[in-house]
């Protein structure tokens, strides 16, 4: 897909605001677990990408960081470590670097099935680079469901050189390896879950560099990942286009809530305001805690003047975020002189 790009690493800043609930203490460990990996490629450039200390000799990286690199090596500062083996899965684009001796404490596992949609996350990787580990702040927006774990979509910005790097939750567990976003300012970034860790561990190692193989989310048209489809077509308000991909979504995976949901969002947006009602109902049906179809439920209800549905959806946004509830009830209380289409929530699409 010609839209996304390969990274290495974030580049913001550490929280400081008391909104934050992530205990600072827990991101500690993953910060000194963040290693960078480095390869000459075959055009005599140096290549990088960032890593997790997964284990004593152990780092777990995206394989398409060695896809066009001689034998990588793992380092911290000034410090060098070199690689044996590698255990690869490339089509699910993570790669595990089996090496000399860390003296690093490996990361923490989380698991990817069990965040929701809004929770706060923290990246923690390289950028350019850099030689210090950066920090991204954000949180879980979308969680799309593939191989028996949920590939995830969040606002923890990451830039070039970011590939590898990792994904946290509140207790500071990794919960995925970010690998990829789409292009532009209003980016949508996306990470790995780390349960697909178990598929690489499975795997034969082997020491031949390059990496040969496209990825998951390369072959989109292939292996029709609906949810990468949607990303540039909402990016760029083509709303026609999102109306498109999401019909073509619904047929073909009829019990995916998301797929529900960016349906009944293109349907809002070309003004069919019934049929996205539908949508949405059917997405909530599918999954009762689908916060974005609620949200726009109680927008429409709102803008129908139907209060009671309104404040129906605002009471059970409440009962899973009090920050998405005040925010519903703050675009419903809107004048007329607000936009037609309020902005999204926090945890909401896009």
């Amino acid at each position: 897909m010609p839209y996304l790009l390969l990274f290495a690493v974030p580049w913001l800043f550490f929280p400081t605001t008391s909104a934050w609930a992530i205990d600072r203490e827990k991101l500690i460990e993953p910060f000194f677990s963040t290693v960078m990996v480095r390869a000459y490629r075959t055009d005599g450039g140096l290549g990088y990408g960032s890593g997790i200390v997964v284990a004593s000799d152990k780092v777990l990286t995206n394989c398409h960081v060695l896809r066009e690199s001689g034998k990588p090596w793992i380092s911290r500062g000034e410090d060098v470590y070199h690689v044996q083996s590698v255990q690869a899965d490339v089509w699910h684009d993570l790669c595990l670097l089996h090496t000399d001796p860390l003296p690093f404490k490996p990361v923490t596992l989380g698991s990817s099935n069990a965040l929701k949609k809004g929770e706060q996350v923290i990246a923690i990787g390289h950028s350019n680079g850099v030689a210090a580990p950066l920090i991204s702040a954000g949180n879980v927006k979308s969680l799309y469901a593939l191989d028996d774990a949920h590939i995830i979509r969040s606002s923890a910005r990451f830039a070039l050189g970011a590939s590898g790097s990792g994904l946290y939750n509140e207790a500071g567990e990794l919960i995925g390896i970010n690998t990829f976003k789409t292009l532009g300012r209003q980016a949508y970034y996306y990470a790995l879950p780390i349960e697909w860790l178990k598929q690489v561990e499975m795997r034969q190692p082997q020491t031949r560099f390059p990496l040969i193989g496209q990825t998951l989310w390369e072959a989109t048209e292939q292996s029709r990942l609906y949810f990468l489809m949607i990303a540039m077509p909402e990016i760029q308000q083509n709303w026609p286009a999102l109306l498109q991909v999401a019909s073509q979504w619904t047929a073909a995976e009829p019990d995916n809530s998301e797929a529900w949901y960016e349906l009944g969002y293109a349907q809002e947006q070309l003004k069919q305001a019934q049929a996205a009602e539908v949508s949405y109902q059917h997405a909530l049906t599918l999954d009762p805690q689908n916060t974005d179809a609620m949200f726009r439920l109680g927008l429409l209800a709102a803008q129908q003047g139907n209060q009671a549905e309104a404040q129906a959806m605002e009471q059970s946004l409440s009962r899973i975020s009090e920050k998405l509830a005040m925010e519903l009830r703050k675009a419903t209380a809107c004048s007329s002189d607000c936009p037609a289409t309020p902005a999204q929530p926090t945890s909401a699409s896009p």
